[in-house]
């Protein structure tokens, strides 16, 4: 290794992109201003958006997702990566899932869900840049790690108080080690890096990683995080904002396979979902997302979203069991987590129509008012809830739905019986009701009604 030290370190006097050591931090503060919203720039430059070849999602549920969030007990973890498990399917569509391993309670909880067995998704681990970190990852003999490699000058100077050298040396100083360990694989995270130099910092240590690479045999994976949701999808828009050109430009100076490249996203802006599709389509191979979103502030790529959109760029599931997704937030909701009504694909009312002139269409059709069959896809049967704006139209609807799961023909909404509920729905908000008709309350009247 010692030889091998010393012939990176003369590829290093020779490289083509040297590190900027400035004496000052690059801030960009026409683009950052900080006393105003973010700037954004067009320079005029578009590049070819170059899809990965193949893609694929990466988990960090029980990583950035516990960041925001009460810890998940051991049992708790233990099935939610069943199903994510059973939403990744056989082909590992989910294909990893990253640990904290720094307390008996995380390094228990990886060791739970690693004697389960599963290939998909394949567990991996997260550590800071340092040598101590790396002993943890050494002592439970996990082969790749996500190693934390912050490359804007708001994290080298303002958070470590050091130069761009000293901090990028520090990095590669536990890289070596991994690399003198055995491990077989160093994920680096570029935390920041849609706020980074990036001719000044962030290529030139790239070029280092790989050179390194090169004569160790160490595996290199890079993962792009666009910690604060800065990054913008348009073409056109400037560095390093643009996900295209981040992409574009790392592939084409260094051939970086899209299956060694790896998005993770902040939703604070917005664009999490957005954005994290922009890469895929890009060049990276991996996108990082979490059950539901949870992460660090305003959190990280749904992967529930993540699976419904790669099933829809594929044109195939490829083996993921999308009815896994209806259990995810079922169960979500029973360890007492608050999930919006109408958060898409899990929110308990996320197909269902409140609207009486919506109710209208879809009992003449539901593709009218549903956004698929989501009955079929995601075990979630379009649904009307009752209030004063559904019209009779809504009532029929409901009707209809408790009869068909009773076996029983439909009705038409001007059926008599219909009108019945209607009108004491009409009249429960002429005294003044706002709530809307709980489904114990219409269940009561539809007995009355129709179990006779």
């Amino acid at each position: 290794m010692k030889q091998e030290h010393a012939s990176w370190l003369q590829m290093y006097k020779k490289a083509k992109h040297p590190l900027q050591d400035v004496e000052e931090p690059n801030l960009m503060r026409d683009m950052f201003p900080y006393e105003e919203v973010p700037k954004t720039f067009f320079d005029g430059q578009t590049v070819d958006a170059r899809p990965a070849p193949e893609i694929w999602m990466t988990d960090t549920t029980f990583r950035d997702g516990q960041q925001a969030r009460t810890p998940y007990t051991l049992e708790q973890v233990s099935k939610l990566f069943d199903l994510i498990h059973r939403l990744s399917g056989p082909k590992g569509v989910i294909r990893q899932s990253e640990f904290f391993i720094y307390s008996d309670k995380d390094r228990e909880a990886l060791e739970e869900v690693r004697n389960k067995g599963y290939e998909f998704p394949q567990v991996t681990a997260w550590i800071r840049a340092n040598p101590n970190d790396l002993e943890l990852v050494k002592k439970i003999g996990i082969k790749e790690t996500g190693l934390l490699t912050s490359i804007s000058d708001y994290h080298i100077f303002l958070k470590f108080k050091k130069t761009r050298r000293q901090v990028l040396d520090s990095f590669m100083q536990v890289v070596r080690a991994a690399a003198e360990a055995g491990m077989e694989t160093i994920r680096c995270h570029y935390e920041d890096v849609t706020r980074a130099d990036f001719w000044g910092a962030v290529v030139p240590f790239t070029e280092e990683l790989l050179k390194f690479a090169a004569l160790s045999g160490l595996k290199i994976k890079i993962r792009l995080c666009d910690t604060m949701g800065y990054g913008l999808p348009y073409p056109g828009v400037s560095l390093p904002r643009s996900i295209r050109k981040i992409v574009y430009y790392l592939q084409n100076e260094f051939g970086i396979p899209s299956e060694n490249l790896e998005w993770h996203g902040h939703n604070d802006f917005h664009k999490v979902h957005i954005n994290s599709i922009t890469a895929w389509l890009s060049g990276v191979s991996a996108v990082n997302g979490t059950i539901l979103g949870f992460g660090e502030r305003t959190g990280n790529s749904p992967l529930e979203a993540l699976a419904v959109e790669y099933t829809s760029l594929t044109g195939s599931s490829n083996g993921m069991d999308l009815t896994a997704i209806t259990d995810i937030g079922n169960y979500m909701r029973e360890i007492g987590t608050q999930v919006p009504v109408n958060f898409p694909f899990v929110g308990e009312r996320f197909n269902v129509t409140m609207a009486g002139i919506h109710a209208d269409g879809v009992i003449k059709n539901e593709e009218i008012y549903n956004i698929f069959n989501t009955a079929k896809i995601l075990k979630r049967p379009l649904g009307v809830n009752i209030t004063n704006r559904s019209g009779i139209a809504g009532v029929g609807f409901w009707v209809n739905q408790q009869l068909e799961k009773r076996g029983k023909p439909r009705v038409d909404k001007r059926d008599p019986r219909v009108a019945e509920i209607f009108s004491w729905v009409d009249q429960q908000y002429e005294q003044g009701r706002v709530t809307a008709i709980s489904p114990e309350e219409m269940m009561e009247q539809f007995k009355k009604h129709f179990d006779n």
